[in-house]
Formats: C-alpha cells, structure tokens, sequence
C-alpha cells in the first residue's frame, strides 16, 4: 500500500479498472470562495494518488478529468454533494454515477445518527482512522505527511464500505430509492452552487 503525491494533474494509466473512490479537499466549506487544493483518488487496489493543485492553478488536468467524467465508471463518495460541486466548479466535469457511502449509511443504520467516515469504518470495519487533519491548511505551499496520510484514508475505505451496505441498502429493500438519490446528487450539487443550498425546494415553504 502506497500514497502517491502528483502535482496539478493524475498521470496517465496509474488507476485500475473499476469503480474509484474520491475526495476532495478545500480551503474551507463555500466552495465558489474556498478553492480546491486536493483531490484523492483509489482503485480500491491498496494505493491511494492525491492530486494537489497551486492556488494559481488553472485546473487543466486532462488526465484526472478524463477519469472523473469517464461514464463508464462508479464514483464512491462519503458526502458526495460537497465533493461533486467542488469537482465541477473547478475542474469543470460532473464526476457520476455515483454511490455516497453517506446516503447509505443514513437509509439503513437507521439506529444511529452517527454518519462520519469515522463512524462507519470503526463499525462497518472494524478499523479506526484518525481526523486529526480535518480541519488542516490545505492550500499550504507543502502537504505534510499527515495531511498526505489522513486525505489518503479518505478514500482508503470506501470500496470496502460500499460492499457492506450494498447488501444492508438490499437486506431493508431500499436500494432502488437509494440508487434514485445517487443519481440526483449531480443535480443536487448544481443546486447548491446555483444558491439553493439552505433552501430544500421540495418543501411547502
């Protein structure tokens, strides 16, 4: 198992086929004013590539954009509505069809409100993961190795997640409404960068 550094762009051939897990990591929550600084990627192989970009970056990236926008292959997300506008803000590709580990996670551990990655891995895995660096500078000049390290266990997991509660979301007969609100999540992340992001327009109000 390794974590890969690159710079401004994903090399070419280094994923294996399949579903990929991402993430993103920005310079705080709004994303139109926090840029993105990172985005993580795995084959689920045991490798982990971060992909860091400079604040004058002009997010080119024909390699990684190639992959996020491939149709062909499943995305997994853990909130995957953050990570989508960020994508798509920035690097200008909507990076579907999606699984959110999140979404998931709230449609069948009904008996918890404990959603976190954290949460999920220490019960779903049995393993624990530190969030340390949550919270870290990310548009830093250098990515420390605890930085590389906790953006690399964002997506260390979430094959792995998305096998058990594939059979939980199947178990409670909710897969299709799940499916249904993975599809919408591109949708729901134009939303939120369109200036809908408080407001849920399903409701009477």
């Amino acid at each position: 198992m390794a974590v890969y550094f690159h710079e401004e762009d994903l090399p070419e051939g280094v994923l294996a086929p399949g579903p990929i897990a991402i993430d993103t990591e920005t310079m705080g929550l709004i994303t139109p004013r926090d840029r993105l600084c990172l985005v993580q990627i795995s084959d689920g192989g045991g490798d982990e590539h971060l992909v860091r970009f400079a604040k004058d970056s002009n997010f080119a990236a024909p390699n990684l954009k190639a992959v996020l926008a491939d149709p062909s292959r499943l995305k997994l997300y853990h909130f995957a509505r953050f990570d989508l506008a960020a994508i798509e803000h920035y690097l200008g590709v909507e990076a579907s069809p999606v699984f959110c580990t999140k979404i998931a996670s709230k449609m069948t551990r009904t008996y918890t409100d404990r959603h976190g990655l954290k949460n999920l891995v220490q019960e779903l895995l049995g393993e624990d993961i530190s969030k340390q660096q949550q919270s870290s500078d990310w548009g830093a000049d250098q990515i420390n190795e605890a930085q590389r390290e906790y953006a690399a266990s964002d997506v260390r997991f979430l094959h792995r997640l998305k096998a058990v509660l594939e059979v939980r979301l199947e178990r409670e007969g909710r897969t299709q409404m799940a499916q249904a609100c993975f599809d919408f999540l591109p949708t729901r992340a134009r939303l939120d960068l369109a200036g809908w992001a408080e407001h849920d327009i399903f409701s009477h109000m």
